[in-house]
C-alpha cells in the first residue's frame, strides 16, 4: 500500500495535504478505503463550518458500514468536494486524488503535530496484528 511522503496522517485515517494558501485538503487515507470496501455515499462538512480538532464532520458509507471522518485539525472548512459526492467510488480508484474538503487551519503549527507517512505506516501495520 502506498502512503505518500508528502502528506500528514491522523490515527483515524484521515490524509492532510498542506496547500501554498495556507489551507489544507482532507480526504480518507487508502488504508481505509480497503478497510471500507466499495464507497456508495460520501457527505462532506457545509462551508463556513468552524470544527474542533478530532471532531465528527463527515461520514463515508460503503457496501460493507458507515464511518465518520474526523477534522484533522481545528479550523473553518473552506471547501467541500461536490465530485467525490457525487461519484464516492473515485475515493476506491484514488484515495490520495479523492479529497473531501479543505480546511483554513485556526494554527497551522498543529498540521505539523500530525503523522508523517513513516509514524502512519507503523500504526497501519500495528493494527494489522
Amino acid at each position: 500500500m502506498s502512503i505518500p511522503a508528502d502528506l500528514k496522517y491522523t490515527a483515524s485515517h484521515e490524509w492532510v495535504k498542506t496547500n501554498a494558501d495556507g489551507t489544507v485538503t482532507v480526504g480518507i487515507t487508502a488504508h481505509a478505503q480497503d478497510l471500507l470496501g466499495d464507497m456508495v455515499f460520501v457527505e462532506n462538512p457545509a462551508v463556513g463550518r468552524t470544527l474542533a480538532a478530532g471532531e465528527e464532520c463527515a461520514v463515508v458509507e460503503s457496501v460493507k458500514a458507515a464511518s465518520d471522518v474526523y477534522a484533522p485539525v481545528a479550523g473553518e472548512v473552506v471547501a467541500a468536494n461536490g465530485d467525490v459526492e457525487a461519484a464516492p467510488e473515485a475515493i476506491n480508484a484514488d484515495a490520495y486524488s479523492a479529497w473531501m474538503f479543505k480546511l483554513k487551519p485556526a494554527n497551522s503549527a498543529d498540521v505539523d503535530a500530525l503523522m508523517d507517512a513513516a509514524a502512519y505506516q507503523a500504526l497501519v501495520e500495528s493494527e494489522a496484528h
